[in-house]
């Protein structure tokens, strides 16, 4: 099972090439670009984690945008599962790390565009609380409608 020995941190610039390849595995359009992944490691607005077993066996990465200091809101961006590792609870770690980023950050909420043909992606973030808030027609670069999610980070009881 690849998640026994799976480990989730920042990315870092020597990763770039295996973000982009695990981009362009997982999806078909609207994915990030090179420099697009070259921006968000150097940003102090955004953050790209890294699920791996290994230096650059890759399982999955996120990508996480914080915008104004007091907005309180942050975005999953992205996220991305390689085709291997699906089902294996990969996705739930990446995004149990990114919640806890938010929290760090104080943010109240992280916020979510999902396909709506999606059906996997969608079962997750009900799954794992998060409640759907919107409905974007058109929103994919191929015209592909969106279903906004929220969930609230309620601060962890001590």
């Amino acid at each position: 099972m690849p998640t026994a020995n799976m480990r989730i941190r920042s990315a870092e610039l020597s990763d770039l090439d295996d973000l982009v390849a695990l981009e362009h595995h997982s999806f078909e359009s609207d994915r990030l670009s090179r420099a697009q992944f070259r921006r968000h490691l150097d940003s102090d607005s955004a953050k790209v984690l890294v699920a791996s077993t290994g230096p650059h066996r890759f399982l999955g990465t996120v990508v996480v945008l914080f915008f104004r200091k007091r907005s309180g809101v942050a975005r999953l961006y992205s996220i991305a599962t390689h085709h291997e590792a699906r089902g294996q609870g990969v996705g739930s770690a990446l995004l149990d790390a990114a919640e806890q980023l938010a929290r760090r950050r104080r943010c109240r909420a992280l916020r979510l565009e999902v396909r709506t043909d999606n059906p996997g992606a969608v079962r997750l973030y009900e799954r794992l609380g998060y409640r759907r808030i919107g409905h974007a027609a058109g929103y994919y670069e191929d015209g592909a409608d969106a279903w906004r999610y929220e969930k609230l980070l309620v601060a962890q009881a001590a």
